[in-house]
């Protein structure tokens, strides 16, 4: 059940440790990829070309061709792939939806989830791809 994020965002996160957990030069095909993690190959292929624009990962046409990390994994972090797939509103906006919430208008949520999107946003920017890929490593083999 997706609570936080977009279920893109929780593919797009599970697709990137696959691959980073492949090994360092690893390309992965998004059949692969699909098969592995259950995810349908059309939106495994349309979310990291959504991260290839934003730098993250990398691909290569042709029958031999995938998916690969393009930066060094120790320098991608949770948060960034939660930006780039579903925008920096997440950790902004209002839980409760109301568009003129803020510290000096606080709706009846503010002050929580101001605690609760500040612990977030700490776990999501020191949590890097590196960190995490050796956990997703046992997990596939």
């Amino acid at each position: 059940m997706t609570v936080l994020f977009s279920r893109q965002c929780e593919y797009g996160i599970q697709a990137v440790l696959y691959i980073a957990a492949k090994g360092k030069d690893a390309v992965v095909s998004s059949q692969e990829i699909s098969e592995v993690l259950g995810i349908p190959r059309e939106f495994v292929s349309k979310t990291l070309q959504l991260l290839c624009k934003c730098g993250i990962t990398a691909s290569i046409r042709g029958n031999s061709g995938g998916f690969y990390i393009k930066k060094n994994s120790g320098k991608i972090h949770l948060l960034d792939i939660v930006k780039a797939i579903d925008g920096k509103d997440i950790l902004e906006s209002c839980v409760l939806g109301f568009p003129e919430c803020s510290s000096s208008n606080p709706c009846p949520m503010h002050k929580k989830w101001k605690k609760l999107r500040e612990n977030i946003s700490d776990i999501l920017s020191t949590e890097s791809i590196d960190m995490l890929k050796v956990q997703m490593a046992k997990k596939i083999k």
